[in-house]
């Protein structure tokens, strides 16, 4: 399987003035606001809870019989639980960018709480489970008509892809501009990667829309 692989800069712990003999103060890290969006049960939380340096803030509820038919965790019999508001955590690059991830809830009953959640986001990650792509189309058509940069990350349950990534990016009709990655949402060096990506894809968006003098 193929997962994306942050390059060699990535995430090196930076010395500081102080090393370096100086005394300078130095500046608190920019924040960066990235969300973690898709259908219900891809491993929203679970992402954000892998790479989190604080413990994550989560609005998890026990689902009850209310839920059945309504909310479909598709195979993953063992989830009991889901996000009804958002969840939260944030992880520093280095000690210029903090990075400070939302997110969003699954099920379309809470969709409301999209617009405020993504108010202000420079990236996005999708996160999909390629065994239920249906339930991906409403997170991937919402992030872009709001015009955030993001990256399509397939989720490797039990280590496996039910779909390649090509097949992933046809069905859910995505041009090649947007990356598509295989990524384990338990894994902190495989969110970490992906994190990078949309780091880099923000970047470049954020350059294109620049005005020319």
């Amino acid at each position: 399987m193929d997962y994306v692989r942050s390059p060699d800069w990535a995430w090196q712990s930076d010395p500081g003035p102080q090393a370096a003999g100086h005394s300078q103060p130095t500046k608190p890290p920019i924040p960066v606001k990235i969300i973690v969006a898709g259908g219900f049960g891809v491993g929203k939380t679970t992402t954000v809870g892998a790479i989190s340096e604080i413990a994550p803030l989560t609005t998890e509820a026990e689902m009850t019989m209310a839920s059945v038919g309504v909310d479909n965790p598709g195979q993953r019999v063992e989830k009991t639980t889901t996000t009804v508001a958002m969840d939260f955590g944030c992880v520093t690059i280095d000690r210029s960018l903090k990075l400070y991830l939302f997110g969003t809830p699954g099920q379309s009953r809470f969709g409301f709480m999209w617009d405020d959640l993504t108010r202000g986001a420079l990236g996005a990650i999708v996160v999909v489970d390629p065994g239920r792509l249906d339930d991906c189309y409403p997170a991937v058509d919402y992030i872009e008509q709001a015009d955030v940069p993001f990256v399509v990350a397939v989720n490797a349950f039990d280590g496996q892809l039910a779909r390649d990534l090509d097949t992933v990016r046809w069905a859910l009709a995505i041009g090649e501009r947007i990356p598509v990655v295989a990524f384990d949402a338990r894994d902190r060096l495989a969110v970490r990667d992906v994190l990078l990506v949309v780091l880099e894809i923000a970047l470049a968006h954020a350059l294109h829309d620049q005005p020319s003098y």
